[in-house]
């Protein structure tokens, strides 16, 4: 017999529970640069020895690009939170992630005073939103062009160069010398998306499209 989604649970769980998880399933491969609040797990209850088994994995954060909280909450830039890793297993039945974020969004109404969620779509992956969509985000546009920093095989926002740390000023450094084992590309641009929390905050964002 097969699973049905609301066979599944949803918890909170630690940076650290799930991080191996999204190095796995995610397509980034990556958490870095990320400012992580907190996590969520999905979960089946029927794993290896009768153990629940984590097939899902969730990622919320300060939003990582500067500004971008400001652009849509410019009284309460802290009320706006980002989703930034979401992934499961390929063998789920259908609508699993959006079951996933519905229940996650719930422990964020009850548990926080966040006003709003945002996430984006990377068409890079083919990724058009349809899961946000089916959750009733809002999608708002494109996001502009912009450039990634491949160093040593890692891939970095160009924006990380202007951190100040001996990681980026090493890497300046060897950019400066030429270095060949360092360059550029342009990153396409990645669909928009937010969930007011409640209805002036919707009322607000539907004003401004």
């Amino acid at each position: 017999m097969e699973d049905k989604v609301t066979d599944y649970f949803v918890e909170k769980v630690p940076t650290n529970a799930v991080e191996d998880f999204i190095r796995k399933y995610h397509y980034s491969q990556s958490i870095r640069g990320l400012h992580i609040s907190f996590c969520f797990g999905l979960f089946t209850p029927k794993g290896k020895f009768g153990i629940p088994t984590m097939i899902g994995s969730m990622m919320f954060g300060i939003p990582a690009m500067a500004g971008v909280a400001e652009s849509y909450m410019p009284d309460e830039p802290k009320s706006v939170i980002e989703l930034n890793r979401l992934c499961c297993i390929d063998d789920t039945p259908t609508n699993t992630e959006s079951y996933f974020i519905g229940k996650a969004i719930r422990w964020i109404k009850q548990n926080t005073d966040y006003k709003l969620i945002l996430s984006y779509a990377d068409t890079k992956q083919g990724h058009d939103g349809v899961i946000y969509k089916a959750t009733n985000f809002i999608h708002l546009g494109m996001t502009n062009l912009s450039r990634a920093l491949i160093a040593d095989g890692e891939t970095y926002h160009a924006r990380m160069l202007t951190k100040k740390s001996p990681k980026f000023e090493n890497i300046r450094q060897r950019i400066k010398k030429g270095d060949e084992n360092i360059w550029t590309e342009e990153l396409p641009a990645k669909h928009i998306y937010v969930l007011p929390l409640n209805n002036k905050i919707k009322k607000r964002v539907l004003k401004n499209i």
